[in-house]
C-alpha cells in the first residue's frame, strides 16, 4: 500500500476511535463525528429561521403555548439526556411536529386540533424529544457526510454558514433536517423510548399506541395535510404500531394521566377561532386567483372571528397593496405588527411598500430588522434598490449579488441590476475571451457574454504572459452588440507561422459596457 494511502487510512482510523461515543438513551456505542456543542450550535442557529419560515411563532394564545411547554418540560425532566429543550407552537394550520438537534422542539398548531387529550400531546413530545436526546438527526448528518465520501468536521462544514439559503432558496440546513425522513430504526427508538419517557412523567403509554393507530388510518385514508406534513418525516406503519402494543404489554399496560378534560380547556380557544383560520386561507386562496372582493371579506371574517391573529392583518394588507390602497395596506402592516412584532412577514411587507412611498429610511430599518429573523430575497433585493439610490454602489452590490445566487423569482432581475452596475468596472466577471488558431494560421478572438444583459464597447487585449507581467501585442476594439449569454467569434488580425507560435498567447478583457 502506498504511504499516502497508509497515511490516510490511519487518520481515519483515528477519526473514527476519536469519534466513538455511548448513546445515551439507548447506551449503544455509536460513531459521533458531530459532537455536541455542535449539535447544540445547530440547534440554536436553525431553530428560529425555521419558525419563521412555517409562519412565525403562535401568539394569539399564550396560555396553549405556555401549557405546551410545561408538558414538553415535564417530559424532557426525566428524559435520558439533559439538554436546553425548548418547545414552541409554530403557526401553521399543517398537522406536524419536529426537533432540530440539540432539543429544539416544535409543534404545529394545526396538529393540536388532531390530538385528543394531554397524554397524546406527551407521546408526540416525547417522541420528538427522543430523537433529540439520542442525537438522530446528527447521525442523519454524519450519514450525509460519508454519502460526499467526506470525513469533515460538522464545524468545518457548516462554518459561515447563513440563512440566506433558507429565506431564498429554501434548502437550510435547518429545513433539510425537519423535512427528511427519519430511518426505520431512529422511528423505532424514538417510539419505544418515548413511551418509557411518558410512563416516568406519569402519563398513560397507551396514548402513543392510540395515537399511532389514528396515524396509520389516516396515512392510508391520504388524508389531505397529513402526508405533506407529519407523515412526511415520521411515516407511520401497522409494524409501528403492533410493535407499540407489545412494548405497553410488556410494561405492563401501567396507565397512567390522559388529562382529556385537562387538554380540551386548553384547546379551547383555538378550537373555537378554527373558522378564522378557515377564512384566512380561503383568503389566501382566492388571492392567488386574483379574485380580490372575495379575498378581502375572507380575511375580514377571519378578523372578525379572532382578531389578536396577525396572519390575518398581513394578509389583507398584501391585498389592499395589491388594489393600489397603499395607505390602507400600511395601516394592516402596523396593525400585524403591533400583535406580533417579532413576526418577519409583516415587517418585510411593510419595509417595501415604505420603499414605493419613498420613505427610505424607514423601508431600511424594517428590511434590515426582518432579515435579522429570516432573510429573504425580497428584503435583500430591496435594501440593494436603496443602497443603490443613495449612491452605496459596493453595499447595493453585496445584496444584489445575495439575491441573484438565489433560485427566487428575483434572481434574474438583481442580476442585471448587478451586471448595469459592476459590469463597466469589472467586465472580466462577466466576458470570457478564449483564442483560437484557424488551419490557415488565422487567430481568432471567442467572447461569450456570460451576463444578462446585452454588452458594448468591448476592448480586448492580445498578448503574452512573461513570468506574472502581461505583455500586451495588440488591443482589439469591437464596436460589436455582443447580446447576452451568447458568443461571438472575432478575427485579431495576428497570423501565427504554427501552433507553437500561438501558445503562451492570452485574451484578456479591458473594457466592456452594458445596454441598458
Amino acid at each position: 500500500m502506498p504511504g499516502k494511502w497508509k497515511g490516510f487510512w490511519f487518520a481515519f482510523l483515528l477519526v473514527l476511535l476519536a469519534g466513538c461515543t455511548v448513546n445515551p438513551v439507548t447506551g449503544k456505542k455509536e460513531l459521533a463525528l458531530i459532537g455536541e456543542a455542535q449539535e447544540l450550535a445547530i440547534g440554536k442557529k436553525n431553530y428560529g429561521p425555521y419558525r419563521q419560515a412555517q409562519g412565525g411563532d403562535y401568539t394569539a394564545d399564550p396560555a396553549l403555548v405556555a401549557y405546551v411547554q410545561r408538558v414538553g418540560q415535564r417530559i424532557a425532566a426525566v428524559s435520558d439526556r439533559q439538554l436546553p429543550y425548548e418547545f414552541r407552537v409554530v403557526n401553521d394550520g399543517s398537522p406536524n411536529a419536529w426537533a432540530l438537534p440539540g432539543g429544539k422542539i416544535a409543534v404545529n398548531r394545526g396538529l393540536l386540533l388532531a390530538l385528543r387529550d394531554e397524554a397524546e400531546l406527551a407521546a408526540v413530545l416525547a417522541h420528538e424529544i427522543v430523537h433529540a436526546a439520542a442525537r438522530h438527526t446528527a447521525q442523519s448528518m454524519q450519514r450525509g457526510i460519508f454519502l460526499q465520501g467526506a470525513l469533515v468536521a460538522a464545524g468545518v462544514a457548516l462554518q459561515g454558514a447563513n440563512y440566506q439559503q433558507l429565506g431564498m432558496l429554501g434548502a437550510s440546513i435547518g429545513a433539510n433536517l425537519v423535512k427528511s425522513r427519519y430511518s426505520r430504526e431512529s422511528e423505532s427508538e424514538a417510539d419505544a423510548y418515548g413511551m418509557r419517557y411518558m410512563l416516568r412523567a406519569g402519563y398513560d403509554p397507551a396514548a402513543a399506541v392510540s395515537l399511532q393507530e389514528t396515524f396509520v388510518r389516516l396515512f392510508e385514508d391520504k388524508s389531505p395535510g397529513w402526508l405533506a406534513g407529519l407523515f412526511a418525516s415520521h411515516p407511520p406503519s401497522r409494524e409501528r404500531v403492533a410493535a407499540n402494543r407489545r412494548l405497553l404489554a410488556e410494561l405492563g399496560n401501567p396507565g397512567g394521566e390522559r388529562g382529556r378534560e385537562r387538554y380540551q380547556r386548553a384547546i379551547a380557544h383555538l378550537r373555537r377561532v378554527q373558522p378564522a383560520y378557515e377564512a384566512y386561507a380561503q383568503a389566501r386562496k382566492a388571492l392567488e386567483a386574483g379574485d380580490m372582493p372575495r379575498a378581502l371579506a375572507l380575511v375580514d371574517k377571519a378578523m372578525r372571528i379572532e382578531p389578536k391573529e396577525a396572519l390575518f392583518p398581513t394578509l389583507r394588507g398584501e391585498i389592499h397593496k395589491r388594489l393600489g390602497r397603499r395607505r390602507e395596506a400600511l395601516r394592516d402592516f402596523d396593525r400585524a405588527l403591533a400583535l406580533n412584532p417579532d413576526y418577519y412577514l409583516p415587517r418585510v411587507q411593510r419595509g417595501l411598500l415604505e420603499q414605493e412611498l419613498g420613505r427610505q429610511t424607514a423601508a431600511e430599518r424594517d428590511l434590515k430588522a426582518s432579515i435579522a429573523l429570516l432573510p429573504t430575497a425580497e428584503a435583500y433585493y430591496g435594501l440593494g434598490l436603496i443602497a443603490e439610490q443613495r449612491g452605496r454602489t459596493r453595499e447595493a452590490l453585496g445584496y444584489f449579488q445575495a439575491v441573484a445566487a438565489s433560485e427566487s423569482d428575483m434572481s434574474k432581475d438583481a442580476a442585471r441590476r448587478l451586471a448595469l452596475l459592476d459590469l463597466a468596472d469589472h467586465p472580466e466577471r462577466y466576458l470570457k475571451a478564449s483564442l483560437l488558431l484557424r488551419k490557415d494560421g488565422r487567430l481568432m478572438l471567442r467572447l461569450h457574454n456570460a451576463s444578462v444583459v446585452p454588452v458594448s464597447g468591448m476592448q480586448v487585449a492580445i498578448g503574452r504572459l512573461v513570468g506574472r507581467r502581461f505583455e500586451p501585442l495588440r488591443t482589439l476594439r469591437l464596436r460589436a452588440r455582443l447580446p447576452a449569454g451568447r458568443e461571438r467569434t472575432f478575427d485579431t488580425g495576428l497570423q501565427l507561422r504554427d501552433a507553437a507560435e500561438a501558445r503562451g498567447l492570452v485574451a484578456r478583457i479591458i473594457a466592456a459596457r452594458p445596454v441598458r
